[in-house]
């Protein structure tokens, strides 16, 4: 009988958390199952971009906590339902399947077992109609701008899989989670939780949303050998893989490079330069985004056959959590008058 006890449980949590997949050797309880399926350990993006929005609300006039926390929960209920319909219209449609890399770095929702695919349409219903509750609420309280920032994202969304548009086969992916991530999540959170948004805060927006296609870009790379036989026109696929690399390292640099401008502006507080503090994480990483990968992965590697995605991933973590506890303390600074 399977050891079910709260630290045993608390272990899968947390290993579902970090590596999008069930532990080997661990229980699959009710909880350890969702994480899996919503593609949990992915959420933080989401979370940063909304905490992005939040910091640079502190202080500002007009800004109401009940809906800023309202609209971040608002973008990652949009984000858990974005991965949820990307796995049922890439099944539907015929992009997914057991040799495909979405079925192999993970359990994939519906061919895994893990969840039929009516209860996966079920799910996404219920999750879209609580996100829609919540943007009724934050258009009552802030006006039709908020339906603007929602209905875009979520179009996007849609968009990125579906038919007709399928825009990730179309090499327009990329610049959609760099819209999305970026200016649709930061400045429609920003205008829900004060009522009002201005170019700084579009500017502050950028950085993150490049720093997050930098992920979807190595992942990308990673499936260039599946995606060119499908005529998944992904931008690595067009791009080839060797150029794909060198842009998501220019885009790496570029989040860097933009959030100097966006201090230099006003845009963000100095102490988001903390972001400099994680420098010598893409000098680690940057090396391996310079040669192809290895033929096999390294030892108890678990998102194989991920590997650049992996990487990137490694480098947003970090400068992400730099990048929320520079503006944390410029929003501190901003409160005490010293900002």
């Amino acid at each position: 009988m399977p050891d079910v006890s709260a630290p045993s449980r608390l272990k899968s949590w947390a290993y579902a958390l970090r590596t999008t997949n069930p532990p080997p050797d661990g229980p699959v309880d009710f909880v350890t199952r969702w994480l899996v399926v919503t593609r949990a350990a992915v959420l933080p993006m989401t979370l940063v971009s909304g905490l992005v929005a939040a910091l640079l609300a502190v202080g500002q006039p007009g800004l109401d906590w009940r809906w800023l926390v309202l609209a971040v929960l608002g973008i990652t209920l949009a984000h858990v339902s974005n991965n949820l319909m990307n796995d049922l219209y890439d099944t539907q449609v015929g992009t997914d399947s057991a040799t495909y890399p979405r079925a192999l770095y993970a359990p994939h929702p519906v061919l895994s077992g893990l969840i039929s695919r009516r209860k996966l349409g079920l799910t996404i219903l219920a999750v879209n109609l609580a996100d829609l509750a919540i943007l009724i609420t934050l258009t009552w309280a802030r006006g039709w701008p908020v339906v603007a920032f929602a209905l875009s994202g979520f179009v996007l969304s849609v968009a990125y899989t579906a038919p007709p548009l399928r825009l990730k086969k179309r090499g327009l992916g990329e610049p959609d989670v760099f819209v999305v991530w970026g200016p649709l999540m930061v400045c429609g959170t920003y205008y829900s939780a004060v009522g009002s948004v201005g170019w700084d805060v579009v500017l502050a927006s950028l950085p993150y949303g490049l720093l997050c296609t930098t992920v979807l870009m190595g992942k990308h790379i990673d499936k260039i050998p599946y995606d060119e036989p499908l005529g998944v026109r992904t931008l690595p696929v067009l791009l080839g893989e060797k150029r794909a690399r060198v842009v998501t390292l220019a885009m790496m640099v570029g989040f860097y490079v933009l959030v100097a401008v966006a201090v230099a502006l006003g845009a963000m507080p100095w102490p988001a330069l903390l972001v400099v503090l994680a420098l010598p994480r893409l000098a680690k990483v940057w090396p391996y985004f310079r040669r192809q990968r290895p033929d096999q992965p390294p030892p108890k590697f678990p998102v194989w056959p991920l590997w650049y995605a992996a990487l990137a991933w490694v480098h947003v973590r970090q400068a992400g959590a730099l990048l929320v506890v520079g503006l944390a303390i410029g929003a501190v600074l901003r409160v005490l008058g010293m900002g």
